[in-house]
């Protein structure tokens, strides 16, 4: 039996792939965890719940959900939510992992559009799921975990939407550490810095600037998604893990960085 057996993780961004969110996924359902999914590709979403249920044993609940500058985006948390109840009866962990934006487009050059994809993705979404979950995680003295991010730390030039909204989250995290400390629910933020598919794109179309991100990481690789990443999510979110009340602390990406 793993630390989670009989309990329940939301994972945004879950879906099958070379990715921070299938790599937690993956991690947590190697400790008993029954996990809910979420994602815009119905098939990548699909392709993990078979895999994970056939290695792990869990159950995997799919949930197709794009949270989009629309009047419907928190109909469609309150909707993942409803159904995570009904499926499973309770809410352990909230693994807020999900952000789409547009990379290498000048703050000068950014487009209002292209603004608000890297807002509600990732600074709404984390807002809604928090919301529509904070009632179930108080039940069960639960955990939330945020992802932010480097670009935001450091202000990577061509990533201002994408800065924008994880230090927005980084923000929301802190106050709700504060907040619901009274309700012992732990709230973290995570920064990480992980080989993905999207970070080998990044490789291809700017090798400069991988490079130069590259030799920033004290141990000069990036992380692995899942027995990194992953791992420490798990951490976060098991019972061992207690800070004081309306604390929250930082992760920061890069392999051999103390937070």
């Amino acid at each position: 039996m793993g630390i989670f057996t009989g309990k329940t993780a939301i994972i945004t961004g879950g879906g099958k792939a070379k990715s921070i969110g299938y790599g937690i996924a993956t991690a947590y359902a190697k400790e008993g965890a029954n996990l809910v999914l979420t994602g815009r590709n119905k098939q990548k979403l699909l392709d993990a719940k078979e895999e994970l249920e056939r290695l792990y044993g869990v159950r995997v609940l799919p949930m197709q959900a794009d949270v989009t500058p629309s009047e419907d985006s928190r109909d469609k948390v309150k909707q993942v939510v409803e159904q995570t109840i009904a499926e499973f009866g309770r809410i352990d962990v909230l693994i807020n992992n999900a952000q789409a934006s547009a990379s290498g487009v000048s703050l000068a050059e950014h487009t209002l559009e292209q603004f608000n994809l890297a807002l509600y993705s990732g600074l709404y979404a984390t807002f809604f799921y928090m919301q529509e979950c904070y009632p179930y995680l108080k039940e069960t003295q639960g955990s939330v975990i945020n992802f932010a991010s480097g670009a935001g730390l450091f202000g990577n030039a061509g990533q201002c939407s994408y800065a924008a909204a994880k230090e927005g989250i980084r923000g929301l995290s802190r106050v709700a550490a504060t907040e619901w400390g009274k309700d012992n629910i732990n709230v973290n933020v995570v920064c990480p810095l992980a080989m993905t598919s999207q970070l080998e794109n990044f490789k291809a179309a700017y090798p400069e600037a991988y490079e130069k991100n590259l030799k920033s990481v004290p141990m000069g690789r990036f992380g692995d998604p899942e027995t990194e990443i992953g791992r420490v999510c798990v951490h976060l979110g098991s019972e061992d893990f207690k800070y004081m009340s309306g604390e929250t602390i930082t992760l920061e990406g890069g392999m051999g960085q103390r937070p």
